[in-house]
């Protein structure tokens, strides 16, 4: 087997919240100096390595870091200690609710998106039509986007990542939402998407099918921990087991 390049490089992780009970903040509203902070850490010193054109699922119950791990990966996440080396490649996250504004319209959105992954205003223009048109959001496309429903939102969400490809695609059980149609469009368009030997991509999913029919690893993190990684197979089997 030929060597690839590393993409993505984690070394000792790790990532805490910081959160402050509401009626903590009421008490302590004067006193804010004596109101304690909770910390919760949700990654522990975690460190992996994937190389190019890999197709990493993560699953773990809720809480078990996931999201943080995905996020921090996007650079929405500082780590507190530890490093994210991605090797000068573009990256994108797919995951309801990130980068848009919900004052602007669908269009205005699709621009302010394709630049916040670094593509330049004449890139995007170009893919205007493609990205309009597989979203199927009709004359919704230049309303704002507060007006639009969680489907729209996906839909939306997911054609930009689609159509305006980067190295590294990181997505967050997007592949669950819109109507059935859409569902097994974006499907097919993702298998398509991944099936780019030079792209790598992360999905964080608990869908056990589509972990087992899109990805060639599978991480199992548990408490802020890499419980196990490894080929698909085994490690969900084990993660079933745990979870009965």
């Amino acid at each position: 087997m030929e060597n690839r390049e590393i993409a993505i490089e984690v070394k000792d992780l790790s990532i805490t919240y910081k959160s402050m009970k509401a009626y903590s903040i009421k008490k302590n509203l004067l006193k804010l100096k004596k109101a304690k902070l909770k910390e919760f850490q949700a990654v522990k010193k975690v460190s992996f390595n994937l190389e190019e054109g890999q197709i990493l699922g993560i699953i773990g119950k809720n809480g078990s870091g996931k999201s943080t791990m995905l996020k921090a990966l996007a650079g929405i996440f500082s780590p507190d200690s530890g490093s994210i080396d991605l090797h000068n490649r573009s990256v994108s996250l797919l995951s309801i609710g990130v980068g848009f504004n919900k004052s602007l319209s669908g269009r205005e959105n699709i621009i302010l998106s394709g630049m916040l992954l670094g593509f330049s205003e004449q890139d995007i223009r170009q893919k205007m039509d493609e990205i309009i048109e597989f979203a199927e959001l009709g004359k919704f496309i230049d309303m704002p986007v507060k007006t639009y429903s969680s489907g729209m939102f996906s839909k939306l969400a997911f054609s930009i990542t689609a159509i305006l490809k980067t190295d590294i695609m990181l997505i967050d059980e997007v592949l669950s939402v819109g109507d059935q149609k859409f569902k097994k469009k974006s499907y097919k368009k993702m298998k398509e998407l991944i099936s780019d030997k030079k792209r790598t991509v992360v999905i964080v999913s608990h869908n056990i099918s589509t972990l087992k029919e899109l990805c060639n690893q599978v991480m199992w993190m548990h408490e802020g921990v890499i419980k196990k990684m490894g080929d698909p197979e085994p490690v969900l089997e084990e993660y079933t087991e745990f979870m009965k």
